[in-house]
């Protein structure tokens, strides 16, 4: 899908309160794809411990934060159930598997019977060129496991499982793989996730749902209707998707928590706090650029404030008190008291941002202007202002920006 354009220069920046329908439903897949790049990049940060390490990172990364997510966002949508249907409507609407870069083809036979196939996996793009061994690692051994946990949440007898899938043979194998999905009431359930149940105790966790609010007239207000296997962002209400934002956005920081809390299994715990950092640098970067370019924004200081409302790392609100100011020249950022703050057994973004790594704020300016700078006036204040000094890319940045879904384009 095409960009969507700036027009006049706005004297504000602009929120989530203010976009369009047509602003919200890009602004849902850009938070997508930036909630999938939080594993990109956090592995480059586990990789040189080996392949095995790095394995076993994602999937606790994912088993621990997917169970818990996609129940909220069942919840949110009322499509609460515990059918084939209900899973796949779930798959739709999750960080790991943004449209179009995950094309996820799903259909529903029957309450206990479905199949998906991936027309393009972006996944399966970065990882193909990193040699075979990777390629297993993601698409047998993390898929495996991980894409029980997400079925767990739905009904734990709900088994995903490959009808064909990589290394493809041949090499330009279409589709990228294929699954069925089924209900067997004769299976033994599947576990319940251990870290999930960890997740699911934390603030973001508890947080309440996301409330949905007008405007309700231009589109659906939840998802009760039948799968639809081409669904839009667009086919939402803007209340609705101004909810399934903050959703999504939550997603991101369960998927973060989830991560720091595998690594931290592994690694002592400044090595962890430094990993949590610099996943947040990548990530935080990464989608500032998608940001500028998704709405063209230019780099003025009302462009970077923008980029500071609708990034997802701030998001949402409830959970992040976030406050940004256009003042003159300079941009204000403002952390409150909130939930993020009071996540005590684990290394967060936002946890280590109040403590004075401000470097993911660095990046996300830079990515706007490379003649910002952030500096820090006291805890939980910092401004943003033009220097006359270029700032070069971070290289956290630079390695994410080795994903394919850097260069990726929504196109329906």
């Amino acid at each position: 899908m095409e960009p969507v354009r700036a027009g006049e220069p706005s004297a504000e920046p602009r929120t989530v309160a203010t976009l369009t329908h047509g602003e919200l439903a890009t602004l849902t897949r850009e938070h997508l794809l930036a909630g999938h790049v939080i594993d990109r990049a956090g592995m480059p940060l586990v990789i040189p411990h080996g392949v095995e390490f790095m394995r076993d990172v994602a999937i606790d990364e994912w088993m621990g934060a997917s169970p818990v997510y996609t129940k909220r966002m069942q919840k949110l949508l009322g499509f609460e159930g515990d059918t084939v249907e209900v899973s796949l409507k779930g798959l739709q609407l999750d960080v790991g598997s943004p449209p179009e870069f995950m094309d996820f083809r799903l259909a529903v036979q029957d309450e206990h019977h479905g199949t998906f196939h991936l027309d393009h996996c972006g996944a399966l793009m970065d990882v193909e060129p990193m040699g075979e061994d990777y390629v297993v690692a993601m698409c047998h051994h993390i898929e495996d496991p991980t894409f029980d946990a997400t079925g767990w949440a739905t009904n734990p007898r709900l088994r995903m499982r490959p009808v064909h899938r990589p290394p493809r043979t041949p090499s330009d194998r279409h589709p990228h793989c294929a699954w069925t999905v089924t209900i067997d009431e004769s299976l033994d359930p599947t576990p319940t996730p251990e870290l999930s149940l960890v997740v699911a105790g934390s603030q973001a966790a508890l947080l309440p749902l996301a409330t949905i609010t007008g405007p309700l007239d231009d589109g659906f207000v939840d998802y009760r209707r039948p799968l639809d296997p081409d669904l839009r962002h667009e086919d939402f209400a803007s209340g609705t998707l101004r909810a399934i934002i903050d959703e999504i956005d939550l997603q991101g920081h369960l998927l973060a928590q989830s991560f720091a809390r595998s690594v931290g299994d592994r690694l002592s715990p400044e090595e962890t706090r430094d990993a949590v950092v610099r996943q947040f640098i990548g990530v935080g970067g990464w989608a500032a650029e998608r940001l500028v370019e998704a709405f063209g924004l230019g780099t003025g200081p009302v462009d970077a404030a923008t980029v500071f409302e609708l990034h997802p790392a701030f998001r949402p609100r409830a959970y992040v008190d976030w406050h940004v100011e256009v003042e003159d020249d300079q941009v204000h950022l403002r952390l409150g008291d909130c939930p993020a703050l009071h996540e005590v057994d684990f290394p967060s973004w936002i946890g280590e941002l109040h403590g004075g790594r401000t470097e993911p704020l660095a990046a996300i300016a830079t990515a706007v202007d490379p003649y910002l700078a952030v500096e820090e006036l006291e805890p939980g204040h910092w401004v943003v202002s033009r220097t006359d000094v270029r700032s070069e890319e971070q290289p956290e940045v630079m390695v994410t920006r080795f994903s394919t879904a850097t260069r990726f384009r929504f196109q329906e």
